[in-house]
């Protein structure tokens, strides 16, 4: 078994990517598995046998983009998180990478604790978005959602306290801070989790929060 959390980075900029693997590397339980200058290099590297638990990845790559890399990337390595890393805060970047598949999203202005704690989110099951990132993502659902028919809306079987859950996620809180707010148990925050997946057909908890918020199910 793992004893340490197997982090990748895939990243261009060589002084940036230098920065993050020694933040990486004095982390309690986390450690720098592979760096790549490119998704091809981490595509051969997952062929080959690798197994990442997440990846760090850029979105503005030589070569194939981080975005349209995702779908590869999940497939290759489905059971690795994937966190977008990258300088750009534009919110349609934002709701491609969630609709695709990133597990997270954080700015390459957060500081070296910020990116470190964004990986220990995503590993307990949070939904790692950086604040001011998030807010971009709900104005942007907004827009989409300004002419819609309010009848045309569907609540997808979502219970009250699958709503409640889903709220909380949003907040960016873990599986754990959930339970303790609701005052039920982890493995029924899993539970209900599970459920609300397969009810929105999406595989991430930013998925379902992004579908959740695009369907004014919260």
């Amino acid at each position: 078994m793992k004893t340490e959390t197997e982090v990748w980075l895939v990243e261009d900029n060589e002084i940036f990517a230098t920065g993050v693997e020694r933040t990486l590397s004095r982390m309690e339980g986390m450690k720098c598995g592979g760096r790549y200058p490119s998704v091809e290099q981490a595509f051969a590297a997952l062929e080959a046998g690798g197994k990442p638990d997440v990846i760090l990845l850029d979105v503005q790559l030589p070569g194939m983009d981080g975005i349209t890399a995702l779908s590869r990337l999940k497939a290759l390595a489905p059971g690795a998180q994937v966190v977008i890393l990258t300088v750009f805060d534009d919110a349609d970047k934002i709701f491609r990478a969630v609709c695709a598949g990133a597990s997270g999203y954080v700015l390459k202005s957060s500081t070296r604790a910020e990116i470190g704690e964004a990986i220990r989110q995503v590993i307990d099951g949070g939904a790692s978005m950086a604040p001011e990132v998030a807010r971009k993502v709900l104005d942007t659902l907004a827009n989409q959602n300004g002419g819609r028919d309010p009848k045309e809306t569907d609540d997808y079987g979502v219970t009250p306290r699958q709503r409640d859950i889903l709220r909380l996620m949003a907040e960016g809180l873990v599986k754990k801070e959930i339970a303790d707010a609701l005052n039920i148990s982890l493995a029924t925050v899993s539970t209900h989790m599970q459920r609300v997946y397969e009810k929105l057909h999406v595989t991430t908890n930013t998925g379902a929060v992004a579908k959740a918020l695009r369907e004014k199910l919260i």
